[in-house]
């Protein structure tokens, strides 16, 4: 189960402890924020995506959406996001519990611009009813982000 990979991942750092598990769904931005008791904002959502063949992450914010021209200045190329049977596969997480943590190799995360606003955030870790509070440079360390990017819209 990926949650399992995930806690094994926190396990080195010390922090597998902090990781929440509920007894409700918290697959999308609002069951995960209804289970937390947060605005649905906070949730740093993991987006999948592929460039070429490449599949990349893209953390955002709850409230922020993929805009396109932006997205295509960035990487030179339509979003196009993963099957939900490809996002498994190439990225570790099934849909639902898609996060930046214990991702499969050669997996590039992004960190969307969109985040910073918050001092922490909500990600899941590797499963449907999971998340874990973290500052942004606790995300920024956990992550093994590639770079900040600037591709959301709507948050603003």
């Amino acid at each position: 189960m990926a949650i399992e990979k995930v806690r094994e991942y926190f396990r080195k750092f010390g922090i597998e402890d902090k990781i929440l598990e509920f007894d409700v769904s918290s697959a999308t931005v609002e069951l995960a924020a209804a289970a937390l008791g947060c605005e649905g904002k906070r949730i740093a959502k993991t987006l999948s995506f592929t460039v070429g063949e490449k599949p990349i992450l893209i953390v955002a914010a709850g409230d922020a959406k993929i805009a396109n021209p932006k997205y295509k200045a960035k990487f030179g190329t339509k979003a196009v996001m993963l099957s939900y049977d490809d996002a498994e596969k190439l990225i570790g997480h099934a849909v639902g519990g898609v996060c930046p943590f214990a991702v499969n190799e050669g997996v590039a995360v992004y960190l969307d611009e969109s985040l910073k606003r918050f001092e922490t955030v909500f990600p899941a870790c590797g499963s449907s009813n999971s998340a874990i509070e973290l500052s942004i440079p606790e995300l920024e360390k956990y992550s093994g982000f590639s770079e900040w990017i600037d591709v959301c819209k709507d948050w603003e």
